[in-house]
């Protein structure tokens, strides 16, 4: 008989066929393309950065992608010893890790207005900051705590004649080798620990003063730290408690004869997300640091730092807001279903509208709270805006942003769902900006304490709110009802995230009243502040202008 030939293989008659797929989003302007933020940047007065601007929007869209996908897929490791059982300490890093830190400090993520402090250097900052976050969120952390460090080290002046040098210096330089040696150096912080948390003050590690201590002077540091931030950096803030109580400490790594300061890394924190980044226990065993700002004056030094860091949770919350929008509008348009593409039909265009509208308020929001970083030293009116908007941004701004990637997910459906997509490792990163730096109670809290000690936080606030009076009945009305709040002082404390959740959609609302399109305010102050639109995304009011909005936020690839 004879032989019988099996039939070919399924794929040779083309049923492997790549169908109904989005195409790469490759060659995206990242800054170019997201033009809210291109019209923030020059609205808030940082017009002059608009040619660097474009020169990182395209960068950004290209192999940076990849780098963040490798540093993510390759986490750091922590090498306590070499291999003849001596201690070294040692975070060991993919190169695409390298690669991005490379990318943030040549382009003065870290430093630009302490570089180049004229007007609008901060919120100039925040446009390049929330365009490079849209690579990877995870090398933004020592970045941050870098460029937050300055403010902080200037309580004490010889140790910034020192130390602003390298931390400002536009090359990057990994090595652990002493501070006069380099070329350029990064700083983490190391304040909260196991017993204390948000509770700074309960800290139990102390500083034993040597040679008299006292502002600039030497201490040996004792103590446990819960969470240091990028333990691989050159110097940390440190809080401890000295004699007079607690006091900010600045720690280097390597001391000034070359050997290691007794810094000794316990673990690295197996996190949720911002995978790519080191986050570790430390011990300190007689570690030798100087302070920083007056004995007992630990915490009101330190703010300088913690401040300038709750301004990058609102601009990381935006960044990765708008990254999403990004994934989930670019998927719509080149994806059908049901015989159209999803960004046209009528539900998924609620949807993508919805989180569109989200985007942009946070966008403006961080921005605005930008100017008035580069405002607040001539303007007492800027100050308060600033103090009480951190707080206020912060909250809001990151308490949106899980939300807003889970949906954003959902836009790909279960091609969404899948790591190789980018999108979990967004959502997972979601939740770290509003726990890093004060939780959502710490925040709100934080929110009632400025308005009780400072009464120009309330002022401010509310002349922020009064500059689009008339523009629209539904924010004025909501404006009211806000203000009225702080009329009923009991039970205040309790009320707090709702009060601070109504202070950022009155602000967000302010803003977009009087600087975004028509579209985009009109469905905002809907479905926000006039209550027509249900607890999800995607419940817009049918008269929206759905495709307007789209229209606005989707990106073009470059042809």
């Amino acid at each position: 008989m004879a032989t019988q030939h099996a039939s070919p293989p399924a794929a040779a008659s083309g049923t492997h066929q790549v169908l109904n797929q989005a195409p790469p989003l490759e060659g995206l302007d990242v800054f170019g393309t997201h033009t809210a933020l291109v019209e923030a940047t020059e609205r808030e007065g940082a017009d002059w950065i608009l040619p660097r601007a474009a020169e990182l929007g395209p960068l950004i869209g290209g192999e940076p992608q990849l780098w963040g996908v490798q540093a993510n897929e390759n986490p750091p490791r922590l090498r306590t010893h070499d291999r003849f059982g001596r201690r070294i300490d040692e975070v060991e890093f993919h190169p695409a890790w390298h690669r991005l830190m490379e990318l943030g400090v040549a382009w003065e993520l870290h430093a630009l207005p302490w570089r180049d402090p004229r007007p609008g250097a901060h919120t100039a900052r925040a446009a390049l900051y929330m365009t490079a976050m849209q690579a990877e969120a995870g090398f933004a952390c020592p970045i941050t705590m870098t460029f937050a460090a300055v403010p902080a080290l200037r309580a004490q002046p010889e140790l910034a004649e020192h130390w602003e040098p390298l931390l400002t210096a536009t090359s990057y330089d990994p090595r652990l080798i002493p501070s006069r040696e380099k070329q350029s150096a990064l700083c983490g912080m190391a304040m909260t620990e196991k017993q204390g948390g948000s509770d700074v003050r309960a800290n139990t590690t102390t500083a034993r003063a040597l040679n008299g201590g006292g502002p600039g002077g030497e201490y040996e540091i004792v103590g446990h730290k819960w969470f240091c931030s990028a333990p691989m950096c050159d110097l940390f803030l440190v809080l401890a408690q000295a004699e007079e109580g607690l006091s900010c400490f600045a720690l280097p790594r390597v001391l000034a004869d070359g050997t290691r300061n007794a810094f000794a890394l316990q673990r690295l924190k197996d996190k949720l997300g911002n995978r790519s980044n080191a986050s570790s226990e430390v011990e300190f065993d007689g570690a030798w640091g100087q302070m920083v700002g007056e004995p007992g004056r630990g915490v009101p030094t330190i703010i300088e730092m913690v401040g300038h860091t709750r301004l990058d949770c609102a601009i990381g919350a935006a960044a990765g807001m708008r990254w999403g929008v990004v994934m989930a509008t670019h998927h719509a348009a080149h994806r059908a279903a049901f015989g159209k593409l999803l960004i046209d039909q009528p539900l998924m265009r609620n949807v993508l509208a919805d989180l569109c509208i989200e985007s942009e308020a946070a966008t403006a929001l961080a921005m605005r709270l930008a100017r008035a970083y580069d405002e607040a030293e001539r303007d007492e009116g800027a100050q308060a805006f600033k103090r009480i908007g951190t707080a206020v941004a912060k909250y809001w701004a990151c308490k949106r942003a899980p939300g807003h990637a889970y949906e954003a997910l959902e836009c790909l459906g279960g091609n969404g769902y899948v790591e190789e997509s980018g999108m979990p490792r967004l959502y997972r990163e979601a939740p770290l900006a509003s726990i890093w730096e004060g939780s959502g109670n710490v925040m709100s809290l934080d929110v009632l304490r400025a308005l009780a000690r400072e009464p120009a936080c309330f002022d401010a606030f509310f002349s922020e709110l009064d500059a689009a009076a008339g523009a629209d009945a539904r924010l004025d009305r909501f404006a009211a009802e806000l203000r009225s709040e702080f009329e009923r002082p009991e039970g205040l404390e309790a009320r707090a995230r709702r009060l601070v959740e109504r202070m950022g959609l009155a602000l967000q609302g302010s803003l977009l009243v009087r600087h975004a399109p028509a579209a985009v305010a009109d469905a905002f102050c809907a479905s926000r502040l006039d209550g027509d639109a249900g607890l999800a995304y995607g419940t817009l009011p049918a008269g929206t202008r759905f495709e307007e909005i789209i229209e606005r936020h989707r990106p073009e690839l470059a042809a």
